[in-house]
């Protein structure tokens, strides 16, 4: 029995991995849920699979809850309890399905315990893939992708050697704006934004989906996690988000991972690697015909992709600024403050206007995170 940690349970990658828990057969158990603020939700899934521990990262919500948990619970609050917890010998991998920039920390810490970690929380690698993979590396840690883009890829490379990877292609679904007039964009309301045609997400991805910014992030965390150098990473649109993405080698074959949009099927690789057994994801249709599309990003419809392969590029620092801008840009946007179309702009500012530095500690990063932030912030009250 493989014993997990699910990092943020009550979202949507979390739900769906305590789906694959419950239908794994006994191969998985989940020993420690955490949730931010929904403790409701967390208290109920506490109540259906009997964690060793209920973490609680909100310590004024879960204070005024009234916790009615299994006996064996023991309940933690506080952000600091996540690295606590995930450093336990109980605990065999780590689920990081926390959203944003608050997942680094507990990620970084289930790594410097040599734990293996699912990681469904890319502004880990985003933010500070260089120093997150060196760790890994001198732990004898593993960082299992959970995206379903990057757990293609590295499905597609079991079919080759390392050294044989030409380049890897990233498909993006192009989000509800895709065939929307350029004109039209600035108005778009926070409801259109939120449509997505393929995906069940939550709103800040949902929203970084239609400005192709997760996509941006996607090829920096690629960068990092495969150890290619930008030119090796592509993006094609492909509307159907069907083909999770490819691998090409350099024979000129070009291996895909193919499944109907459903993160439980990557979850579920992650979690139980390298075995594969039956789950609960849904299934391609072999009875009837299929119709998919591929085109090229049009880079002037969604600059933010352009931003993404800068910050790939030059490493360093850019990544944080560039996660942690977006990140408020998109919350000002959610909140009314700022229109669709100032998202990335806004990220360009910051990103401009910070000082580089090529080989930055963990605790600068963080601190020009919080720079960034305030930076939004600012702009935004201009």
């Amino acid at each position: 029995m493989t014993r997990v940690a699910v990092l943020g349970s009550t979202g949507s990658i979390g739900r769906s991995a305590l789906e694959v828990i419950a239908a794994s057969a006994g191969r998985l158990e989940a020993v420690a849920l955490a949730a931010r603020a929904s403790t409701e939700l967390l208290a109920q899934q506490a109540q259906r699979f009997q964690p060793h521990w209920v973490i609680a990262t909100d310590a004024e919500a879960a204070a005024d809850h009234d916790w009615q948990l299994p006996t064996r619970c023991e309940l933690l609050t506080g952000a600091e309890a996540l690295d606590h917890v995930v450093r336990q010998p109980e605990v065999d991998i780590v689920l990081s399905a926390i959203v944003g920039s608050a997942g680094l920390w507990s990620t970084w810490h289930a790594l410097d315990a040599g734990k293996t970690v699912a990681l469904a929380n890319k502004e880990t690698l985003v933010m500070a893939g260089q120093l997150v993979m060196e760790l890994a590396r001198q732990r004898g840690a593993a960082v299992l992708p959970v995206d379903s883009e990057h757990s293609a890829v590295f499905q597609a490379m079991q079919a080759g050697r390392r050294a044989e990877v030409q380049r890897i292609i990233l498909t993006a679904s192009g989000g509800p704006f895709l065939r929307y007039p350029a004109d039209r964009l600035a108005n778009v309301t926070v409801n259109e934004a939120l449509a997505h045609p393929n995906w069940s997400m939550g709103p800040k991805i949902t929203v970084d989906s239609a400005t192709m910014m997760n996509k941006a992030l996607e090829v920096i965390e690629a960068r990092w996690l495969f150890d290619l150098p930008p030119e090796q990473i592509g993006v094609m649109i492909h509307p159907q988000s069907v083909v999770h993405s490819m691998v090409e080698y350099v024979d000129g074959s070009v291996v895909a991972q193919l499944s109907p949009p459903d993160m439980k099927l990557p979850i579920q690789y992650a979690l139980l690697y390298p075995e594969r057994q039956s789950g609960v994801a849904a299934r391609m249709d072999w009875t009837r015909g299929h119709d998919w599309h591929f085109e090229p990003p049009d880079l002037d419809r969604f600059p933010a992709l352009k931003l993404g392969f800068e910050a790939a590029r030059a490493g360093g620092t850019t990544g944080a600024v560039l996660n942690a801008a977006n990140e408020a840009a998109v919350a000002g946007f959610l909140a009314g403050e700022l229109k669709f179309t100032d998202i990335v702009p806004t990220c360009r500012s910051v990103l401009d206007q910070h000082d580089f530095e090529p080989r930055p500690s963990l605790d600068r990063l963080i601190e020009l995170d919080r720079w960034a932030r305030l930076e939004v912030e600012r702009w935004v009250t201009l």
